[in-house]
């Protein structure tokens, strides 16, 4: 067993729980939107950031992006045979995740979540939609339809709205509508940006139907630039996120003061995204287009002054 050197202290279990929420906090940074910006209450960023911890974890566990036998999946209980199959980790993923409504939780993520949970009476059922999308993740690589898809993000993207509104006490029947729309619209929107690296994991989250429509095989999606057929399905199936977005903007008037700055964020996060990927002619291909934070603050801007 390695000693530490002189004059260090051992590195200890708090270390390393400190370095598993660390890793996976950290890429909030990356987002297309703001997870818990500065303007807000220290309570709410705390909070949020508990929630995004949680959600960005799991997508880690679906998308096999942990490391095979790594410190996550020791602390979960996991064994090292099994420390590749996501659905094994997944499983162990819900099991402490129901420990945080009724015990005490093993992964400093849901141990960091658990007075978030107490604190806003927030119930399991978003938690469980997000593992549900990544155990489907595993299970189901294509969509047929738009509705099929529409299910999906029912899944994987709308709980996060949903905790977002339960975390601020501002929850709502027609909130809750206006958010889903929102975060239905935030995920295409990953989705057409992400389409080689899912493409990478064997995913395509393009409706088949609308390809077909568009004349586009899976092999179009191959190259490394789109060809027109790509370009205008891409176009479309942005227009249809633009859409939803317009349809869930009003959530930001229904709230006021800073709540308000924050969900304007979210909606400009994707209408920027938007713009992105029509400045790179629907060519998403090479990579992710991306928006800069002048273009964010721009559509914010925008949304803040109920011009759009």
């Amino acid at each position: 067993m390695c000693r530490p050197r002189r004059g260090q202290r051992p590195v200890t279990a708090a270390d390393t729980a400190s370095d598993l929420e660390r890793a996976t906090l950290d890429k909030a940074a990356t987002e297309n939107f703001p997870v818990a910006p500065f303007f807000l209450p220290r309570a709410w960023r705390d909070d949020l950031m508990a929630v995004y911890g949680f959600a960005r974890l799991v997508d880690d566990i679906g998308d096999g992006d942990l490391a095979p036998g790594g410190a996550d999946t020791r602390v979960l209980g996991v064994s090292p045979a099994e420390a590749e199959d996501r659905l094994v980790l997944l499983d162990a993923f819900e099991t402490d995740l129901r420990r945080v409504f009724d015990g005490t939780p093993r992964h400093p993520l849901l141990r960091r979540l658990q007075p978030t949970v107490r604190r806003c009476a927030l119930t399991p059922e978003p938690f469980l939609g997000l593992i549900a999308a990544n155990r489907q993740d595993q299970l189901v690589t294509r969509y047929e339809t738009y509705d099929d898809l529409l299910a999906y993000c029912e899944l994987s993207a709308n709980p996060v709205g949903r905790l977002v509104l339960g975390v601020t006490g501002t929850s709502t029947p027609e909130r809750i509508r206006l958010s889903d729309a929102i975060c239905t619209a935030l995920q295409i929107v990953e989705h057409l940006q992400d389409v080689a690296e899912d493409l990478d994991r064997d995913r395509i989250y393009l409706p088949a139907a609308d390809m077909k429509r568009f004349h586009v095989q899976e092999t179009d999606l191959t190259a490394k630039t789109a060809g027109a057929s790509v370009r205008a399905l891409v176009a479309y199936e942005a227009q249809r996120a633009r859409d939803l977005l317009n349809e869930g903007a009003p959530l930001v008037g229904s709230v006021h003061g800073r709540l308000r700055l924050l969900l304007a964020g979210f909606v400009a996060g994707g209408r920027a995204a938007i713009r992105a990927i029509a400045a790179a002619e629907y060519d998403v291909l090479p990579g992710p287009p991306k928006p800069g934070k002048v273009q964010l603050l721009r559509e914010a801007g925008v949304i803040l002054r109920g011009e759009g």
